[in-house]
């Protein structure tokens, strides 16, 4: 097959192993710079190019774009996906998975165990947000955020209210969740691929740092996962319409719930702590999925 890698850092660990993979197994593989890459939109000749050249004969996509860039990475995405270009991961799915509001509704319309959240747009009604959810202390998210950063714990009513309206004075968009004591600031990453979870580790964040995200310092471990967090996981990534995607879930008393899903995780943490080669099986997919030669299907609006 010939690969498109779409990503702006080709020396990342995760994007230089997906490489290495897709050419053990003799699959020719390029990474193009998301931000550089131009789209002609032409009725019945759509094209990218890249610094002047011509990006065709492509059989599939794997995009790897980062938070900051969604807008952009998902424009270049989709013209891929119309000139009948297979894509790891489709655009519209990765989307959904983006919005934080979203993404959480979808799965609770398909009774996936969530953490209780709000969202209101009004700073007067902190305090009933805060309520609904449990009373302090919550969990506030920006919506935009990713990695850990922009999560902020409110300890009390009167801390809380304060993040709250900072936020909603700086007109930028929060979720406010319940706060899960009882997962001790770890949680559990599964990686699904395809139709099963391939590797699972759980996270502990360092100590006094209720974050348990490997780049706010996060240690990762190997961990034995229920059948129920299995099948949550699966269901997840299914509802979404995600193909790949690294599925965040905390342990509760009321069983598992579904944190976010993340449609480009880092595979450096999970390969390191469960010695599953987590890439090749990434390639393996596409391989089952967009053989060479039977890819050039109508892209999806």
């Amino acid at each position: 097959m010939k690969i498109a890698l779409l990503a702006r850092n080709p020396h990342l660990y995760s994007h230089q192993r997906i490489c290495e993979a897709a050419r053990a197994r003799g699959h020719e593989i390029e990474v193009f710079n998301t931000l550089r890459v131009s789209i002609n939109i032409t009725s019945r000749r759509p094209m990218l190019y890249y610094r002047k050249r011509r990006l065709e004969d492509f059989d599939a996509v794997i995009p790897r774009i980062g938070a900051s860039i969604t807008f952009y990475g998902l424009a270049v995405l989709r013209q891929f996906e119309v000139m009948g270009v297979y894509p790891l991961n489709e655009s519209v799915a990765i989307g959904r998975s983006r919005d934080k509001l979203r993404c959480l509704q979808l799965l609770a319309r398909r009774g996936i165990g969530l953490p209780v959240t709000a969202y209101t747009n009004d700073p007067k009604q902190a305090e009933d947000v805060i309520d609904l959810v449990g009373g302090a202390p919550v969990v506030i998210k920006l919506l935009e955020g990713t990695q850990g950063i922009g999560v902020v714990l409110g300890e009390t009513m009167k801390s809380a209210k304060s993040v709250i309206e900072a936020f909603q004075g700086a007109k930028v968009n929060i979720l406010v969740q319940q706060f899960i004591e009882e997962a001790h600031s770890t949680d559990i990453r599964a990686l699904v691929i395809g139709e099963r979870v391939v590797a699972a580790m759980q996270r502990r964040g360092p100590p006094g740092e209720f974050r348990s995200n490997l780049h706010r310092g996060g240690l990762g471990e190997k961990v034995r996962i229920t059948p129920q967090e299995r099948a949550m996981a699966v269901k997840a990534a299914r509802t979404l319409g995600l193909n790949v995607c690294g599925v965040d879930m905390l342990r509760s008393k009321t069983g598992p719930l579904v944190m976010e899903l993340n449609s480009s995780p880092g595979i450096e943490g999970l390969e390191k702590a469960t010695g599953v080669d987590v890439a090749g099986l990434m390639i393996e997919f596409l391989e089952r999925n967009a053989p060479h030669g039977n890819t050039r299907t109508k892209g999806k609006g």
